[in-house]
């Protein structure tokens, strides 16, 4: 199952029908007085849409990346004028701005912060665009923050939802190998101490709220800083010679998609093809591949019809689907 040019297309004409609009919209806002009542829209002039800041940043990369890789695609065209009418310097200083509040510390921690990182990332790539250029000081303030997040972090966040720690660090880190020699030395220290000696995984999962494997996305953290050699067997131990991969990482059911919560199992399933995908890449064993790619496949086939339908997948699904399709052949 790959990303073909009539997804591309239904991918792209889903994000730019949300990210650019305003409501309804969920908003990661701390008031320290009456003064900072406001509409998203006037703190956030880039990143007011997709029903929240998270969805919005991560909607815009899956426009650009999209924008990269069809080129040729009609809506390729719209895509950069809505970019250069959004990507301006003056909307994105307000954006920076709002991260100065002393009540703005932990804004969008972690989630955010990693998908504005590849967003940055993505922009880069569109040369004849000065998207890139203009994203940097927002990412190099992300990525400060990130750098003071891990010197205080004493334990991972291992839930299935935006506080997971193993997830922001996948993105922060691809972003920091091109950026910032310092922050990758960090999160690989960091993600070597809380995460090597885990053996044996026998956590509930999934939980009805989740959109993320703890334990996979701490194994493609794994699998992106340490060789073959060594990650494979750490794999073994952690998740297969358990039973784990057999027994339960199979599909999971959505039982109502316009429940928000609950319709984050769909983004479970196309998150978890992900991360079996690159790790499917990574591993040294051949007997493992095939069965880790199969398995992707199922959970791709069980979430990619629920893409669009109702908002409270619509306004972020295609993001995880465009991870999901782009597996091993790297979508970051």
């Amino acid at each position: 199952m790959t990303l073909t040019p009539d997804l591309a297309r239904h991918f792209a004409a889903i994000a730019l029908g949300h990210v650019v609009r305003p409501y309804p919209c969920k908003d990661d806002h701390v008031l320290d007085g009456e003064d900072d009542v406001r509409a998203p829209r006037l703190a956030h002039p880039v990143f007011y849409g997709s029903y929240d800041w998270h969805s919005c940043v991560h909607g815009w990369w899956t426009l650009l990346t999209l924008r990269r890789r069809h080129p040729a695609m009609p809506e390729a065209a719209a895509i950069a004028a809505l970019a250069g009418d959004t990507f301006t310097t003056a909307k994105l200083a307000v954006e920076r701005a709002y991260l100065d509040r002393a009540s703005s510390r932990g804004f969008e921690r972690p989630y955010g912060w990693g998908w504005l990182l590849a967003l940055h990332q993505e922009a880069l790539r569109h040369p004849d665009q000065p998207w890139g250029d203009r994203l940097a000081p927002l990412a190099k303030a992300f990525a400060a923050r990130l750098h003071d997040y891990l010197a205080v972090l004493t334990y991972p966040i291992t839930v299935g939802t935006h506080g997971n720690t193993a997830f922001a660090l996948i993105l922060a880190r691809r972003w920091a190998l091109d950026h910032d020699a310092a922050l990758v030395a960090r999160i690989d220290a960091w993600a070597e101490r809380v995460f090597a000696d885990r053996r044996d995984y026998r956590g509930w999962e999934p939980g009805g709220d989740e959109f993320l494997s703890p334990v996979l996305t701490a194994a493609l953290l794994l699998a992106d800083i340490r060789p073959p050699a060594t990650f494979t067997p750490w794999f073994r131990a952690l998740v297969v010679d358990n039973g784990w991969i057999d027994r339960e990482c199979r599909p999971v059911t959505v039982s109502d998609r316009s429940d928000g919560k609950i319709a984050h199992l769909d983004g479970l399933n196309l998150s978890r093809a992900w991360c079996l995908r690159r790790i499917a890449g990574v591993v040294n064993d051949e007997t493992l591949r095939e069965p880790l790619r199969r398995r992707a496949d199922a959970h791709v086939a069980a979430a990619l019809p629920h893409v669009a339908g109702d908002y409270m997948g619509e306004h972020w699904l295609a993001s995880f689907a465009l991870l999901a399709l782009l597996g091993e052949d790297g979508a970051l």
